[in-house]
């Protein structure tokens, strides 16, 4: 029903017949009584005639108090539609206005690109919508607390309004999520492109707030209704304008955030495959799909065989064998890192207890899983649930777990060191530690990085920046470990620079747990678990590292 409908009940108060007929009736009545009573009352003040009839000065003062009655009752009524006209105007208003910035919400956007497309269809011109985040905002909230946060919103949607054309329309579609869209010329895309430019520009400005200053990165997600030669897409609409503008802002955050993108149809392809993994990683744990392969790590002085680093694997019925590089990430985004990490460290585990007791086991750990303050109590359980001794496990944390929370990481480290748990710095060179967490945090060993290790392949057989972290480590008394060894060129060159251990396909690729079982056996290092006594962890004390004790029957 709309304002102007015809069963609008303000329209219908506003021809209110009664007030209007009680009024009219009265002023004729007023009329036709004050004809006869006013002169008849004015001779009799003169002393001319007698009193008036009293019926009829009644009937004359009645007809006053229906005129008075009829006129007040059309004002308040009058009065009351114009309150009630300004509520549905305000609450239309706040139904398709984000009531923070004052920018278009959600629903009403949809509505709002479908006019200006409309309109730029008869005007002959190109559709843009534009789809903008603000890069870690939720950081700012945690940190600086949602006033501040939202300060940054409404400085935000003013800076973008002042750089749009009057025709465009700005909508918040919610949290730091932003969006417009507008007209422009076909086939000049440019125009587009210099107005995102200037976006970038205005919002890489830093927000001044009351307390604080905070500065600001943001990706952008841009589609159009024209194709690259200028050609009218059909069955383009609202609605898909916004979901391509979104796989395209999907995209410019996977690149690396700070940057924006065209909708380009290979986008679609790879989203659909995006959401094909993250289906598949669900039904994946539920099946059992994802396996431990263990990569062989090797004493360069001896050549022997001394553990074994878990890699993940996934075996899925429809895609086959699946990299870790590319169903990882996607576990740590949609929050199934730890039950995906746990299900494999289960495994491993089990393994690990048929192996001889002079291998150990590394494991990497996610930044994700870092994050959880119980998560060294669950794996101690894990441990002690599998029968490992703790000193046999080494868990490897990459150098960015450690600018998240160094305090809570410190915590957890200094608790499994405590119990006897190995603790190496992975991929280091790559990431941004300091001279001071290597001498603060109780690590046990670094791993090179491999993208360093491939430089010994050099004519000189040398990297001076494998010699600078080799000497570090012996500056520190920190073992080291090299990664991706992969010819006779970077082992030889490996063995001249000391003790090393060292891990990559010259020594066989990864393999699975019973492959490594009948390595082991031929070997001669595949031990009985039932001749195992249990391992034991012992509660934490002040002593700098109190290990495990052996459970004997």
């Amino acid at each position: 029903m709309t304002e102007h409908g015809p069963d609008n009940p303000l329209e219908t108060a506003e021809r209110d017949i009664i007030a209007l007929g009680i009024a009219v009736a009265a002023i004729i009545m007023l009329i036709a009584t004050g004809g006869s009573v006013l002169p008849k009352a004015l001779d009799a003040l003169l002393g001319n005639s007698r009193t008036p009839d009293v019926l009829l000065i009644n009937a004359l003062l009645l007809n006053i108090a229906l005129v008075i009655f009829g006129w007040r009752r059309y004002r308040d009524l009058t009065h009351e539609i114009a309150e009630r006209k300004r509520a549905e105007h305000q609450a239309r208003l706040l139904a398709a206005t984000d009531p923070l910035t004052m920018c278009l919400n959600r629903r009403s956007m949809a509505e709002a690109t479908e006019q200006v497309r409309q309109r730029a269809v008869v005007a002959g011109e190109a559709v843009a919508y534009c789809m903008i985040d603000l890069d870690n905002f939720k950081q700012i909230n945690d940190m600086h607390g949602h006033t501040n946060g939202d300060a940054v919103l409404v400085t935000l949607a003013e800076r973008v309004r002042s750089l749009l054309p009057r025709d465009a329309r700005l909508a918040r579609l919610g949290g730091d999520e932003f969006a417009f869209v507008m007209s422009y010329p076909v086939g000049h895309t440019d125009r587009i492109d210099d107005l995102v430019i200037r976006l970038f520009e205005s919002v890489a400005q830093p927000f001044a707030l009351p307390e604080l200053t905070i500065e600001l990165t943001m990706s952008i997600g841009l589609a159009t209704d024209h194709d690259g030669e200028g050609s009218t897409e059909t069955a383009i609409d609202a609605a898909t304008l916004m979901h391509r503008s979104d796989m395209a802002l999907y995209h410019a955050k996977k690149q690396g955030r700070n940057c924006y993108f065209w909708f380009e149809p290979s986008m679609e392809n790879e989203l659909r495959f995006r959401n094909q993994i993250e289906t598949g990683l669900r039904r994946g744990l539920t099946q059992g799909e994802f396996v431990p392969f263990y990569e062989q790590q090797v004493d360069l002085e001896s050549g022997e065989l001394v553990g074994f680093e878990m890699l993940a694997r996934w075996q899925s019925p429809q895609l086959g064998l699946v990299s870790p590089e590319i169903f990882i990430p996607i576990a740590e985004e949609i929050g199934l890192i730890t039950e995906l990490s746990e299900q494999l460290m289960d495994q491993a585990f089990a393994n690990a207890r048929e192996w001889d007791d002079s291998l150990s086991l590394s494991i990497n750990i996610s930044p994700v899983q870092l994050r959880d303050p119980w998560f060294a109590q669950r794996l101690l359980k894990k441990l002690v649930a599998a029968n490992l001794p703790p000193p046999r496990l080494e868990i490897e944390i990459t150098e960015s777990c450690l600018h998240e929370n160094v305090g809570l990481v410190r915590s957890m480290i200094t608790s499994l060191r405590n119990q006897g748990v190995q603790i190496s710095l992975d991929d280091f060179g790559t990431g941004y530690s300091s001279l001071e967490q290597l001498r603060s945090l109780p690590f046990d060993r670094i791993k090179i990085d491999r993208s360093f290790i491939s430089e010994l392949r050099q004519p000189n057989g040398r990297s001076r920046i494998v010699d600078a972290i080799i000497s570090l480590g012996r500056g520190l008394n920190l073992p080291l470990t090299a990664e991706g060894v992969e010819d006779e060129e970077i082992l030889t060159a490996l063995k001249s620079m000391g003790r090393l251990k060292a891990q990559g396909y010259f020594y066989g690729k990864p393999e699975n747990a019973e492959e490594v079982r009948e390595r082991l056996r031929a070997a001669g290092k595949l031990a009985a678990v039932n001749d195992r006594p249990a391992a034991e962890v012992l509660p934490e004390t002040p002593a700098a590292r109190p290990l495990y004790r052996i459970a004997r029957p």
